[in-house]
């Protein structure tokens, strides 16, 4: 463990630890929500999600920092922002879609909330993640983590090949 707080020498490089420490705060995955939903501006995040100005001036500014949010000035005088998607801000779409479908699995289907249809016909759809190659199912045990090449010792030893 390093520091206060607590990391793990491979949390340091492992891509799940970093991109939670991007998008992994409760306020920040609602703002992105919003953010696929059509919301830019900072009043319209504030009135939808009931946020403290203080803690949404953060949230975006961190987004911005991130890279997953553009802000672009839309009035001089007095000065406004937007807040819009960045190309690596949208490719986080699936994820957020992928975390409300695993919430709904859990939910019987008059409990639901919000679903997911398809914009042409209106048809509930269930959204899966497959392997871009073969169209195979993830998340089953034919699929396993292993360690990258840029790989650390410590990440080495955790993710040794299963398959050699």
């Amino acid at each position: 463990m390093t520091g206060a707080n607590r990391f793990r020498d491979e949390d340091l490089s492992c891509p799940l630890s970093t991109t939670v420490r991007h998008v992994g705060e409760w306020w920040t995955l609602l703002i992105l929500h919003d953010a696929f939903d059509g919301y830019t501006r900072f009043d319209e995040f504030q009135r939808n999600l009931k946020i403290s100005s203080s803690m949404l001036t953060t949230r975006l500014k961190s987004l911005v920092d991130d890279g997953l949010l553009e802000r672009t000035k839309y009035q001089d005088k007095p000065p406004r922002y937007e807040y819009v998607l960045t190309p690596l801000g949208r490719s986080l779409r699936p994820v957020i879609i992928t975390l409300a479908a695993w919430g709904n699995e859990r939910l019987e289907a008059g409990e639901r909330s919000m679903i997911l249809v398809d914009a042409g016909t209106g048809e509930e759809v269930e959204p899966v993640v497959v392997d871009r190659s073969t169209g195979r199912r993830i998340d089953g045990p034919d699929f396993v983590f292993t360690a990258g090449p840029a790989a650390s010792e410590a990440m080495r030893r955790r993710y040794s090949p299963p398959y050699s």
